[in-house]
């Protein structure tokens, strides 16, 4: 009796064991490389405004324009997408700057400042940043898109200091957290469960939300309605669920080591608990931000209803601004870049011939 506890006490302690080694070895922490003799492949956290800051940086070529993509969440580090989706070959025209903003993915640190993690100290580090990328990289102007959540960020410094980009890129920009937002996704998640014969989905639906009229609806729980949407195929990626689309990728990607993937879930989480958070609550760009000295450009997923692509072409439409376009990409929902490079990647190309001038 006493060897068949032995013998299971040792399992107990050796499976977790092996199965944490089996997840290191897989999780060396190296990013793209390159042969071109121009190429950049650069991982390194350094202080930005008393705060560390991640960056990852992959270029086949420097003398290219740089592309800052700041990103999404707030507080979610993106480039675990680039390392899942191989085709993605934004890196042949421009150099891009995936940047982790204070304390979040690869900067991560234990007992992080969360109170100095608030719009005002974003908006400031993305100064300090462009001016960091154009003295590095010898540019007068860098491009500038932001991700889903990070288009707060992005959009609102374009607005700030124009004069630092050649132009604006909002990918799944966020319009809005009005009830316009949370109908569109009701209507859509609504249809498509419809037409599975999906009445346990269709039931999950009509309880997590409130009827404000016989037209408009308000959420009640927003991560159980994102989850819904997954399941719907309109969330981060088309068809896949939250575990497909997000946790599985973050779990076996090689960009991050074990110690960095455990950071990234918690930073995640932590700026659920910042000021940030409650800042960027009751939004609606389309009343006070639609003035711009530089190009604007939004790409849309089809299937995007996390931030609803008809809510992007609305705000497109009322945009004033040297130049403007709208991009919607076809068989990709909230993440275009990754699920359609080759059409994504045909926009941002588009974007460089239009604005570049260095």
């Amino acid at each position: 009796m006493k060897r068949k506890i032995m013998v299971i006490v040792l399992c107990v302690i050796a499976v977790p064991m092996l199965v944490l080694g089996v997840w290191a070895l897989m999780s060396p922490g190296r990013i793209r490389t390159y042969d071109e003799p121009n190429s950049i492949s650069e991982k390194f956290v350094m202080d930005i405004n008393g705060a560390p800051n991640g960056f990852l940086i992959n270029g086949k070529d420097i003398n290219n324009p740089v592309l800052l993509l700041v990103s999404s969440g707030p507080g979610t580090d993106d480039y675990v997408f680039t390392d899942k989706y191989k085709d993605m070959n934004i890196e042949q025209d421009f150099t891009v700057v995936y940047w982790d903003y204070r304390y979040m993915g690869i900067a991560y640190e234990a007992g992080a400042d969360i109170d100095s993690v608030n719009i005002y100290n974003l908006l400031n580090d993305t100064y300090v940043v462009t001016e960091y990328l154009k003295e590095r990289f010898n540019k007068d102007k860098i491009y500038i898109m932001g991700f889903s959540g990070g288009t707060h960020i992005a959009l609102r410094e374009v607005h700030r200091h124009p004069e630092n980009y050649y132009a604006y890129i909002g990918m799944a920009q966020c319009v809005t957290d009005s009830e316009e937002n949370d109908t569109l996704m009701y209507n859509y998640m609504k249809e498509v469960f419809a037409s599975r014969n999906d009445k346990s989905s269709l039931k999950k639906l009509k309880n997590s939300v409130e009827h404000l009229d016989g037209v408009n609806i308000k959420c009640k729980d927003w991560y159980q309605y994102v989850k819904l949407l997954h399941e719907a195929g309109g969330g981060t990626i088309r068809n896949k669920t939250e575990f497909e689309g997000i946790t599985w990728p973050i779990i076996t990607c090689g960009c991050y080591t074990l110690k960095e993937k455990i950071g990234y879930v918690l930073g995640m989480k932590m700026y659920r608990k910042t000021e940030l958070a409650a800042q960027l609550d009751g939004f609606d760009y389309r009343k006070d931000t639609t003035e711009f000295e530089v190009p604007v450009y939004f790409i849309s997923g089809a299937f995007d209803y996390n931030c609803p692509w008809e809510l992007v072409e609305e705000y497109y439409g009322s945009i004033s601004a040297p130049d403007k376009g709208f991009f919607l990409i076809p068989d990709s929902a909230h993440s275009p870049l990754w699920e359609n490079p080759t059409d994504t990647c045909d926009s941002l190309k588009q974007i460089k011939e239009d604005t570049f001038n260095g």
